[in-house]
């Protein structure tokens, strides 16, 4: 068995489905063992609602992902989303002492960057850094060693609900996991698909969920807006529920089996066969139709992203476009219609440099329904700057500094 110091396991606890990856920190990157899901109803648009309910998805997900890798698990990094989550760009200034920027420089203005008035019931999760700004020098991604008197630094801060935070660890905590770090979930995803390049040039990308919708817009490679719509792939299956008068697991069912996003593309001789209620006998509807219900609301969805595209002033600036990911996002005809809102190119995001992985982790790995628990993996295995919520580990919350300096080193 691999030793469990070795080991990033990535535990993406989402609304429809809990997933775990297990990964192996090698020289070359991290290496995919295993893939652990269950399905999961304890979540509520990304927030945990029945911690048993949750805590047996997670228990079953990671069984399977143990048996699967063939290890024994014993910490996580944590997957953490949903409406109460908030981003805001911040900066912070101060005067430089010595000749030169040092460590301690970078480290003092990030402090005060982060140095924003919050409610008692919110939390920070991630300070990420944007750029640096030495006596009005702006774009420096790092000052070490620059000479100057005041330094400025630009970071996009995300915050999270405490009680939401502490809930998804109280959940691990059952199952007698030790938390590592909690990360945002659509962060994670885009650690697995969107490379440094499409962040660099600028893009947008949606996290189409279960329960929610996230949106996060990168631009000279970081991190510019984070946004998060109460709206997802249940909404969807809502619609077609009401719409064709079916219980909501048929219309699940229904929309995996048969869905279509663009109306336009679909034939009007295809018929699709639903499930009533009451004991009646199934009956048939076109295709086409069914189309139309779906395609509405994902419109709805899509045009709210453009939106937060547009107020966050990026909307000339995504260069590589647009990438969708999660699970909502796979329905066929999504791409076109994404396109046909954005006016811009759209592709679907798979999981990207994949090359070591085992055969007990399977092939459905490089889904993009499991981009955020391999990218928690990912992101695991390289430095970031975010502050843990685990209360069980201080030692960990006085590595954040070490964290920042290594990430200001790996990517600047």
């Amino acid at each position: 068995m691999t030793k469990k110091s070795e080991l990033l396991v990535g535990l993406d606890i989402g609304t429809s489905k809990v997933a775990a990856v297990v990964g192996e920190l090698t020289e070359s990157g991290p290496n995919i063992l295993g893939l652990g899901t269950a399905p999961s109803d304890g979540l509520r648009k990304g927030v945990v609602v029945n911690i048993e309910s949750t805590v047996q998805a997670m228990d079953q997900a990671l069984k399977e992902a143990e048996l699967s890798a063939g290890v024994e698990i014993h910490s996580v990094i944590a997957s953490v989303g949903g409406a109460h989550i908030r981003g805001v760009n911040s900066h912070g200034v101060i005067p430089i002492k010595s000749p030169e920027v040092d460590q301690s420089d970078v480290d003092r203005v990030l402090d005060g960057a982060r140095a924003i008035p919050l409610p008692s019931d919110r939390e920070i999760l991630h300070v990420l850094p944007q750029d640096f700004v030495l006596d009005g020098q702006n774009g420096i991604r790092n000052p070490v060693g620059m000479s100057g008197v005041r330094l400025e630094a630009h970071v996009h801060i995300i915050t999270t609900g405490s009680r939401s935070a502490q809930n998804v660890i109280k959940c691990c905590q059952r199952l007698g996991l030790h938390v590592e770090d909690l990360v945002l979930e659509p962060l994670a995803a885009a650690e697995a698909v969107l490379s440094q390049e499409e962040k660099e040039l600028g893009v947008a990308l949606l996290d189409i969920g279960a329960g929610t919708t996230d949106v996060l817009v990168f631009h000279r490679g970081a991190l510019r807006h984070t946004a998060v719509l109460s709206l997802g792939g249940n909404h969807i299956t809502s619609d077609i529920a009401a719409g064709l008068r079916t219980p909501f697991r048929d219309a699940e069912i229904i929309k995996h089996r048969s869905g279509y996003a663009l109306a336009s593309s679909v034939g009007r001789d295809q018929s699709v066969e639903v499930p009533t209620v009451g004991g009646r006998n199934p009956r048939l509807i076109s295709r086409q139709a069914l189309a139309r219900i779906i395609e509405a609301r994902v419109e709805e969805i899509l045009a709210l992203a453009r939106n937060q595209i547009v107020k966050c002033g990026a909307e000339n600036e995504l260069g590589s476009g647009v990438v969708l990911t999660g699970g909502a996002a796979m329905m066929e005809g999504l791409v076109p219609l994404a396109e046909q809102v954005f006016q811009f190119p759209v592709r679907l995001g798979s999981v990207l440099a994949l090359d070591n992985i085992t055969e007990g982790a399977g092939a459905t790995v490089n889904s993009p329904a499991y981009a955020a628990a391999v990218g928690l993996v990912e992101y695991g295995a390289q430095p970031r700057d975010h502050r843990p919520h685990s209360a069980e580990a201080p030692g960990v919350l006085r590595r954040a500094g070490d964290r920042v300096r290594a990430w200001i080193e790996t990517f600047f």
